[in-house]
């Protein structure tokens, strides 16, 4: 009887935690013990490990008359889920004498079945990347996940199909239970990003009208601009806001690794990478914790799930006043915090808001050829759901009118969401070598703050003179004033012009409304 100690982690919120899985055998009559804070999918680990062991030729800790303890320290943070599982039946088999190896600078994550074969788990990402930091060498994990693991760099990961096949490539003691010719395991090959061709699911060539709305839609993906699109019902807001994923410039290496690993432990990461910039589109029903993150123990939400992405809010006003307004944080400084008696967890949430909405419940006010038949109570409830600061926040409100028949059927195209792209691009690139030369942490316009405004985007005379003037009559706030400079600063940028003129700035200004609620 003996003890031994291997290595583990999980993830915590957004973050991954290393864990030491410690197992002690003793004699005496038969228990089995799991301490260290288990959840219940942990504790259950004691019959899948003991089903796993005896099925892959070993003996059951079950058969045995002895006292089994397993140890997941540190002790004061919760363990959950399944992914102790092998390193557990590891630990247990060097306790008991089975096997021998050397655990160190190795981390073993897993979920196992009862016939000992490995399950997909969620979170790999971040846990390889902090095995790596904390000096960890090899990472040994179900082949389900190595395409997602091998994206870290500079350490081996192995893909296990098995409990057997880790046991048979690790294991320096002969045994009978383990053949006379050694498995190996072999590193996986570092994955290699490939952007695949983009299949636009609407492209804007398909887009009839709407010119307003594409240009809108454009200076919004250059710059990482809030937009709002309003008007009556089949117009084309949510076609618009569908077109709009496809021309967003494609993430970058370390946005892929982040987006990556935040799907990854919400556990929603269908493909192996998520390459292109999310688009979560939430119904309006949704609660205020589905959207903005929370529960008993803090999980991420969809504006956390949109982070470097789009999020697509349609019927806005819909949504409940407490949702809405829980927007205010994450639009004004790209994270949320979600405070509970546990604890207080802050996630990401730097992402692109498309609001979509109707001018009121029926779609027909100010309409001139339908009548509206919403009450004049319905109408002032409808248009209090989008409150000042959230009107504010958002720098664009672009009106999508109707499309004569004529127009629909005429048979032209315009451009189409791969020119627009390039466009895009070419504006982002700009704006990255801006900061590059003031050696700035920002990636767009939207994200420079007041104190940088002055330096980042200087203005002319006649550009100040201009916006003071519309400020005055629009009676601007001064988060409003700001916004309107940024967003002449990325209209100046799709020109490819390097000063910000007082016609960027009539532009800028025209997509401010002086009064929102009249608007739509």
């Amino acid at each position: 009887m003996s003890f031994a100690k291997v290595y583990s982690a999980q993830t915590s919120l957004l973050k991954a935690h290393p864990v030491t899985v410690e197992v002690d055998l003793s004699k005496g009559l038969h228990s089995f013990s799991i301490v260290g804070l288990p959840d219940k999918a942990v504790e259950e680990a004691r019959d899948r490990m003991s089903a796993a062991i005896k099925n892959s030729g070993f003996v059951s800790p079950k058969q045995k008359n002895q006292k089994v303890v397993v140890s997941l320290a540190p002790a004061d943070i919760k363990k959950e889920g399944p992914s102790f599982d092998l390193a557990m039946a590891l630990a247990y088999l060097l306790a008991a004498e089975e096997i021998w190896f050397s655990p160190e600078k190795k981390l073993f994550l897993g979920e196992l079945s009862l016939d000992g074969k490995m399950r997909k788990i969620s979170g790999v990402l971040p846990l390889v990347d902090m095995a790596k930091q904390r000096g960890f060498e090899e990472v040994y994990l179900p082949e389900e996940n190595v395409r997602e693991a091998a994206l870290i760099a500079n350490i081996s990961i192995f893909g296990v199909q098995n409990l057997l096949d880790i046991v048979e490539h690790l294991n320096e003691k002969k045994s009978a239970n383990t053949k006379k010719t050694k498995k190996l395991l072999f590193p996986q090959p570092k994955t290699e990003i490939e952007h695949a061709e983009r299949k636009y699911a609407v492209d804007f060539a398909d887009i009839k009208g709407q010119e307003t709305g594409k240009r809108g839609l454009e200076i919004a993906a250059a710059g990482a601009h809030n937009i709002a699109l309003f008007g009556p019902p089949g117009t084309g807001k949510t076609m618009l806001a569908r077109a709009f994923a496809d021309i967003l410039p494609p993430l970058s290496f370390e946005e892929i690794l982040e987006t990556t690993s935040i799907h990854s432990v919400a556990g929603i990461l269908k493909d192996d990478l998520v390459t292109e910039a999310p688009f979560r589109g939430p119904h309006h029903t949704s609660s205020y914790v589905s959207l903005v993150g929370g529960g008993s123990f803090p999980k991420p939400g969809e504006v956390t799930l949109a982070h470097r992405g789009v999020l697509f809010l349609d019927e806005f006003p819909e949504f409940d006043r407490r949702v809405i307004e829980a927007l205010r944080q994450p639009l004004e400084d790209r994270v949320v915090s979600i405070s509970r008696s546990k604890g207080t967890a802050l996630f990401p949430a730097d992402f692109i808001l498309i609001a979509a909405m109707n001018p009121c419940p029926c779609g027909n006010f100010g309409s001139k050829d339908k009548e509206c038949v919403c009450p004049p109570a319905h109408l002032l409830r409808y248009r209090r759901k989008i409150s000042g600061p959230i009107a504010d926040r958002i720098d664009m409100w672009i009106e999508v009118p109707t499309i004569s028949a004529s127009k629909l059927s005429d048979g032209k195209k315009g451009e189409g969401s791969a020119a627009v792209q390039q466009r895009i691009i070419a504006a982002r690139t700009l704006q990255k070598n801006r900061f590059e030369k003031f050696k700035l942490p920002f990636k767009t316009n939207s994200q420079i703050n007041a104190k940088r405004i002055e330096e980042l985007i200087p203005l002319d005379q006649k550009a100040r003179a201009t916006l003071n003037s519309a400020a005055d009559n629009m009676k601007l706030s001064a988060r409003a004033y700001h916004r309107i400079i940024k967003l002449a600063r990325t209209i100046a940028d799709l020109a490819n012009s390097g000063d910000v003129t007082f016609k960027h700035i009539l532009e800028a200004v025209q997509y401010r409304p002086k009064e929102v609620e009249s608007r739509f």
